[in-house]
């Protein structure tokens, strides 16, 4: 009797301690460093065109524009994207604002942030694939995007 009292007694304080350490557990998403992606100084959020004409004519004389797309909002932090157009044509796209909160985001976001910043400059419009394992920022990403299209004109 006493033997299966101990083996009960065993039994739920293993338990007990299991269930202390999963809940006790902290995952890294509030740790605050740098990144190894690297982009463009911010430019402040919803800021229209920065130099040029904005229109998306055809003209090779145009001068090229820069424009940045409305801050995103996302779960794990804001997403900002800004585009250089230069006659009607996107030539350089840079995410000025992305998460960085945690060793997991800078890991995603190196690896995301490239693909969507090529496929931008492949399709030359929002119509571009998410990144798997980065949905979140992906979202984010195509709505600063297609902000920036729009002011831009294309």
């Amino acid at each position: 009797m006493v033997i299966g009292v101990k083996r009960i007694v065993l039994w739920f304080m293993s338990t007990l301690t299991v269930v202390t350490l999963l809940f006790g557990y902290h995952t890294s998403t509030s740790s605050q460093a740098g990144t190894g992606v690297t982009s463009a100084p911010s430019a402040p959020a919803g800021s229209g065109a920065t130099s040029g004409s904005a229109s998306g004519g055809g003209s090779s004389s145009a001068s090229a524009v820069t424009v940045t797309g409305s801050s995103a909002d996302t779960r794990w932090g804001p997403v900002q994207v800004q585009l250089t157009v230069h006659g009607g044509t996107i030539t350089d796209v840079t995410v000025v604002d992305y998460p960085t909160g945690n060793g997991r985001d800078r890991q995603i976001n190196a690896r995301a942030i490239p693909v969507l910043v090529q496929e931008t400059l492949d399709a030359q419009s929002a119509d571009i694939d998410m990144v798997s394992g980065a949905t979140i920022t992906s979202e984010g990403y195509l709505e600063s995007l297609q902000a920036a299209l729009d002011r831009a004109g294309l």
